[in-house]
């Protein structure tokens, strides 16, 4: 059956389905009386000094504005409580440096008609498209309601601080991909005609139309198409060091896709629809990524490729003739990085003469430094590592990273507050601290420790504990282990005020487990739990939450596990599987994927498939090993699954749990949430599950908050949940 022909909310064997209908009236009230339940049970959040301090925390003036520089000016987003959907602002560098900048305001959100599509009341800053032209004075801004990935585009003028009348517009929420190609043409990939035919089956674009100033979106000429099975498709052009680039990509699956690129005729005087310069496709593999520095071609692997040769290891980063590589020669191609056991490639950051590289080594920070010389890179200098529990980032000060070499660097840490330095990429030892911000919680008497614990299969896995340095080694200690596990997303040192303020100034403790499936160690690190491996992430999780018990640090009564999205799913396996349930006294699942059988079907899963496996295919037999929704009803609670009679698991019970998520989450479908939490409430004993509840904000997206009031709640509301089935 075509993907397209599920329809959301039916089932002929899933009795809670219709939880997937969002909006449905019904549904919203059995949310509300679910909401309800939660707040009565653990108290009104609003005024408790914990949200009070959290939202003074996200709220406070002294925070860093983390700024970039358009023209002369630097730009930033800024939220507080004046501000509550955020004003975009700008200032001089030389005020940005002192201690009262003068901020001019640009746009001022709060100030717009509120948005009226379902239950959005507010509009989410999605962030500024600036064109490239050296006039730095026209962008296109992205707005959502509500926090959705699907936003709305209009153009903006810098000059005059106000929307173009009669500029590029999409009005309509969607989720599309806008960028300049000139002043007078935009490419678009969206839902031109509203019945999904350009949209892929994840839901994203993939179909690019040419779009000129002064005529309707539904002139606009169709230049490329991906197919319905792709991810996403897009074409894009920009100028990088003066060589002006274009390409067209197909996005396969979120870890492959075909490249192909052309040197465009004039991008000021000729559009993309009558440029007839021929595209030629990249020959790299499907799963490598590539992009570049001016006439030089930057490409990262994910696997080994042997070529010219030459053989060149998986997580390595190369660097060619742009010219070189598309003849497929890579007999001159540099290594500029090439991974090892314990070592792998984070970020890299490029200005107009030099590549920094963000190294990590067993999950600490080292910046390596290349100067470019005319045709080739050269190795300019090493900064020392940064030390357990802290982190550095760079960050090219102008919005354009050809024009200069200056950058900002952030420095963190767990317990390290932010800092902000400025300097330029030739002498990252010499850079000017420009900013603090103050500690937002008293981390006298913390300290940050590293560990490994070993999984079943023999892996060593990191995890960080933050913890007071008086605390008992006696079990007795309320502890939070945070996993991800997923995406090559790495799980880096940071501050936050929330995590201290919620969990360690009351003498919590909180643990990072950095698993497989992450990228801590490059994409083998990743690769190690994709599809049918999976599992491995999961006992990871478990052999950190062994080995914190073994150490003393805590035990099961008073451990929690937490996690959100991708991590959700590894909390739902968490609190579901024999094993883990009984390290775990408590979870916390944070908009979650849960029911594997049906993700994607519903909204963006169809695009996560390279990361889970396809549900319809035989890949099901071991994506249903996963699948917390199905672990629950067939397997620990004995329902009978497609005309099976199933057993129950009498050993199994349900940690106590708090599931959280977002109705105008458009990315994970809450009804992951809503069934679970119904099949724990509903089809199991009571005796089984000694505490599930659930709470659903109405706006804020995947990231379940829409402003700086919701942020502190959500956090206000997990922390007291935590506090009290811990016993803090």
């Amino acid at each position: 059956m075509p993907r397209a022909a599920f329809t959301e909310g039916v089932s002929d064997t899933d009795p809670h389905a219709s939880l997937e209908k969002v909006l449905d009236e019904d549904n919203l009230k059995w949310v509300e009386a679910q909401n309800k339940v939660t707040v009565d049970r653990l108290g009104e959040i609003r005024g408790t000094k914990t949200y009070e301090r959290i939202l003074e925390a996200l709220d406070s003036k002294d925070k860093i504005p983390a700024a970039y520089e358009i023209g002369d000016k630097l730009y930033n987003f800024w939220q507080d409580d004046q501000h509550v959907q955020g004003i975009w602002r700008r200032a001089s560098l030389d005020s940005y440096k002192s201690d009262n900048v003068q901020w001019e305001t640009v746009l001022d959100i709060d100030a717009l008609e509120p948005p009226t599509t379902g239950t959005a009341k507010t509009w989410v800053w999605h962030g500024s498209n600036l064109l490239d032209d050296g006039n730095f004075d026209r962008c296109l801004i992205s707005l959502s309601p509500g926090g959705s990935d699907a936003d709305t585009t209009r153009e903006f003028c810098l000059k005059s601080n106000s929307f173009v009348e009669g500029g590029f517009e999409m009005l309509e929420p969607a989720k599309s991909q806008v960028g300049w190609r000139s002043r007078d043409e935009v490419l678009v990939g969206t839902d031109f005609d509203g019945d999904g035919e350009c949209l892929t089956d994840s839901g994203y674009p993939r179909v690019c139309r040419s779009w000129k100033r002064g005529t309707p979106l539904s002139e606009a000429k169709t230049v490329f198409e991906g197919e319905k099975s792709d991810i996403s498709a897009s074409q894009y052009a920009y100028t990088d060091h003066g060589v002006a680039h274009e390409f067209r990509v197909r996005s396969l699956t979120f870890y492959t896709a075909k490249y192909w690129h052309r040197t465009p005729a004039n991008l000021d005087k000729v559009s993309a629809a009558d440029d007839d310069t021929p595209f030629t496709e990249v020959p790299i593999q499907e799963d490598a990524q590539v992009s570049t520095f001016g006439s030089m071609a930057l490409i990262t692997l994910r696997s080994d490729w042997t070529v010219s040769g030459r053989t060149f290891k998986q997580g390595s980063l190369l660097s060619c003739k742009f010219s070189e590589l598309m003849a497929s020669d890579l007999s001159k191609a540099q290594v500029l990085f090439e991974p090892t056991a314990s070592r792998s490639l984070e970020s890299e950051t490029a200005t107009k003469n030099y590549l920094v590289l963000k190294v990590l080594e067993d999950v600490r920070s080292t910046l390596v430094t290349y100067r470019f010389d005319g045709d080739k890179f050269v190795e300019h200098s090493t900064g020392g590592g940064i030390a357990v529990g802290e982190d550095v980032s760079v960050q090219g000060l102008n919005r354009f990273s050809d024009q200069d070499d200056r950058v900002w660097l952030w420095r963190d840490g767990y317990l390290r507050v932010d800092a902000l330095d400025i300097g330029d990429a030739a002498t990252l030892d010499k850079t000017q601290q420009v900013k603090t911000k103050p500690g937002f919680f008293n981390s006298d008497g913390l300290t940050v420790d590293q560990h490994f614990a070993t999984s079943k299969d023999g892996t060593k896995i990191p995890y960080f504990v933050q913890r007071r340095t008086d605390m008992k080694f006696d079990g007795s200690t309320p502890t939070l282990v945070d996993a991800y596990g997923g995406f090559e997303i790495s799980m880096t040192p940071h501050y936050s005020a929330g995590v201290g303020i919620g969990w360690l100034e009351r003498g919590g403790c909180k643990v990072i487990a950095n698993v497989r499936g992450g990228g801590e160690y490059g994409p083998s690190w990743h690769q190690a739990a994709l599809k049918e491996k999976r599992y491995k992430a999961y006992e990871d999780v478990e052999a950190v939450a062994a080995d914190v018990i073994k150490r003393g640090i805590s035990s099961t009564e008073k451990l929690a596990v937490i996690g959100g999205s991708n991590g959700g799913l590894m909390v739902g396996n968490m609190i579901t599987r024999p094993v883990a349930s009984s390290l775990f006294g408590a979870a916390v699942c944070q908009v979650p994927l849960l029911d594997m059988k049906r993700y994607s079907h519903l909204l963006a899963g169809a695009s996560w498939m390279a990361e889970y496996g396809d549900p319809d295919t035989d890949e099901w037999s071991f994506l249903r090993q996963h699948s917390p929704y199905q672990l629950l009803r067939h397997d620990r609670l004995g329902i009978a699954e497609d005309g099976e009679d199933r057993v129950a698991d009498d050993k199994w019970t349900c940690p106590k749990v708090l599931f959280t998520t977002s109705t105008r989450d458009d990315r994970v479908h809450p009804g992951h949430a809503r069934k679970m939490v119904k099949a724990l409430l509903e089809d199991a004993p009571a005796d089984k599950v000694p505490l599930c509840l659930y709470w659903e904000n109405t706006e804020g997206g995947h990231g379940g908050a829409a402003d700086n009031k919701q942020r502190a709640y959500m956090w206000a509301l997990t922390y007291a949940f935590l506090a009290e089935v811990l016993g803090l």
